[in-house]
């Protein structure tokens, strides 16, 4: 992983890359394969800071830069209660890597302020109070804001980021505080209130998904008509909030037919999607976990936000079996 690599490299690396994603979607006549990666060609790793002057907010923001030809496909990635941009950099990475603009914001809040300087005792009463409506409203405005953003910098002549993005095709994607809030910008309907979903997205992967605390899954999901992915495990159970695997079990049967899957690992808790343990995980880590997300994530992306026919037919087939184990769950409709 490099920072602010230097120019000069870009486009022989673009070159390799761009014979590498023929290779990894099958268009040389090799099998699809959502794992392989270009050899040596780490992506550029940029902080920056969106300044949403209308809310008075500022939101950091990871960008994981793909050493490929540009424009690139955009994914945005949200963290979980207490955590930061820095989160799950093994997702930023691969996703990068395959040819994808990674985009991960972080959430002032409902991010690592919740807990840092705090006494231990302090910290989980902090995460309680920080898990409100109020946050995932703030949170919902964070994705707007960083998607006009986008906009402006990939449009900005001599910005870094000038002409790097195809804007058309953006996905979404989060982790438990930030699954919820992928949920909201994603179409689901949030009880009385307005809808927070933004039309630019266009694809969503959730990574322990929720069903709504008031009302039916039925009528909160019922009406998506957006690609979902959601990915859950046996044991993913959050310390905060109190979501059950009824409740997560409760959205893949209330979304309607067409580009909709559900992945259950066995066996996973829910720090299994975030990079290293969570504080009070239990069992240890499957390292089978991780690839299998990796898998189909990537498989994911390619075929509903490049539309490779090839990735689908991985994705609806007999694909997922080659990464998954025995007593893992896999179904889509």
């Amino acid at each position: 992983m490099t920072r602010h690599s230097c120019r000069r490299s870009f486009f022989p690396l673009a070159a390799a890359a761009a014979l590498w994603l023929l290779q990894a979607s099958g268009a040389s006549g090799q099998a699809y394969d959502p794992l392989l990666l270009p050899p040596g060609a780490a992506p550029e790793v940029i902080d920056l800071t969106v300044k949403d002057a209308k809310r008075q907010r500022e939101i950091p923001v990871r960008i994981y830069l793909p050493a490929v030809q540009p424009p690139s496909p955009v994914v945005l990635f949200s963290h979980g209660l207490g955590g930061s941009r820095e989160n799950n950099q093994y997702l930023g990475q691969h996703w990068s890597g395959r040819g994808y603009v990674a985009v991960f914001l972080q959430h002032p809040g409902s991010d690592e302020s919740v807990w840092k300087g705090k006494r231990p005792r302090a910290r989980r009463q902090a995460a309680q109070e920080a898990a409100n409506a109020q946050n995932l409203l703030l949170r919902a405005g964070d994705v707007t804001a960083v998607l006009d953003q986008l906009e402006r910098w990939n449009s900005e002549r001599g910005n870094r980021l000038a002409g790097r993005m195809n804007l058309s095709r953006i996905g979404m994607s989060g982790h438990s505080f930030g699954a919820i809030t992928t949920q909201a910008v994603c179409g689901q309907k949030m009880g009385n209130s307005a809808r927070l979903a933004d039309p630019r997205l266009s694809a969503a992967v959730i990574f322990s998904p929720s069903g709504p605390r008031r009302g039916s899954s039925q009528e909160a999901f019922g009406g998506i008509a957006m690609p979902w992915l959601l990915m859950t495990g046996t044991e993913d159970v959050a310390q905060i909030g109190g979501i059950t695997l009824e409740s997560r079990l409760s959205v893949y049967p209330a979304l309607p037919p067409g580009g909709k899957y559900e992945l259950v690992l066995y066996g996973a808790e829910h720090s299994a999607f975030t990079d290293r343990p969570l504080p009070g995980s239990g069992e240890s880590r499957n390292p089978n976990h991780h690839r299998a997300i990796l898998a189909l994530s990537t498989a994911f992306w390619d075929a509903y936000l490049r539309g490779d026919a090839r990735a689908r037919q991985w994705l609806d087939g007999a694909g997922p079996k080659s990464v998954l184990e025995a007593r893992d769950r896999w179904q889509h409709k």
